[in-house]
């Protein structure tokens, strides 16, 4: 996993953010992102305040760039996806003002989507 220190704004402020990139295998529906933030929120212990909102963006753009965008909010901030569904690649980042553990972090993601290939870094 990659380790990028940011500068020193705001050192009083703490913040952990988990990037994860990849191609994935598995098919991926509205009910799939829903099912994926409440396994990872669930596993990591992640505590939300609402429902996940999840956006198809099929016919407003480019083809190339159709799929999912997704949000859920958490108490300590947000985890949000984007799906690309024709090259079948995601990418996905957990921000958070508390502590979890980004190797499980990680792994769950991986499993979850049948990561083919990825990349992860912390921040």
């Amino acid at each position: 996993m990659n380790r990028t220190p940011l500068t020193a704004i705001a050192p009083e402020i703490f913040r952990k953010r988990l990037l994860i990139e990849g191609f994935f295998e598995v098919e991926i529906t509205e009910e799939t992102l829903g099912e994926y933030f409440n396994h990872l929120t669930g596993s990591l212990g992640l505590r939300t305040y609402g429902k996940p909102i999840i956006h198809k963006t099929s016919g407003q753009g480019k083809e190339a760039n159709e799929g999912f965008d997704a949000f859920v909010p958490l108490i300590d901030s947000g985890i949000y996806i984007a799906v690309w569904l024709k090259p079948r690649f995601l990418s996905t980042i957990i921000y958070t003002c508390g502590e979890f553990d980004e190797v499980q972090a990680e792994g769950i993601v991986q499993k979850f989507f049948l990561l083919s290939r990825h990349e992860a870094a912390i921040f």
